[in-house]
């Protein structure tokens, strides 16, 4: 049975380019995409286990691997770009006060306009 799963836009402008280039359909590039990704997690060239542990803070990065730290990497780069229910609340908290919430893209500190929700 289909299902549908919501991806960013980034990700989609990704899957898009790769299925144009390979003459893919875009749910035939991630299906592909997933299967490689399986594939390496299960070719014994490194243990995802290790880079999970790593990511939980668990395990030093020192231990992995090059290929496992690189794997570490990629997952390490995704994670911190999202921001976490404390940084979010921390905003949250700013914005209701009228206080900066923020950098642009010039690195000037942005402040909460009237209607903006908390």
């Amino acid at each position: 049975m289909a299902q549908s799963v919501k991806l960013g836009d980034d990700i989609m402008a990704l899957v898009r380019r790769e299925a144009e280039l390979h003459s893919r359909s875009t749910a035939g590039q991630i299906t592909h995409w997933l299967k490689i990704g399986r594939a390496i997690e299960h070719s014994g060239r490194f243990d995802h286990a290790r880079i999970t542990a790593a990511l939980e803070g668990k395990l030093d990065t020192t231990q992995l691997g090059e290929e496992e730290e690189a794997a570490w990497l990629d997952g390490f780069v995704e994670r911190m770009a999202q921001p976490s229910d404390s940084e979010n609340a921390f905003h949250a908290r700013r914005q209701a006060l009228g206080r900066g919430v923020g950098l642009d893209a010039g690195g000037n500190l942005v402040h909460a306009k009237e209607g903006d929700a908390p």
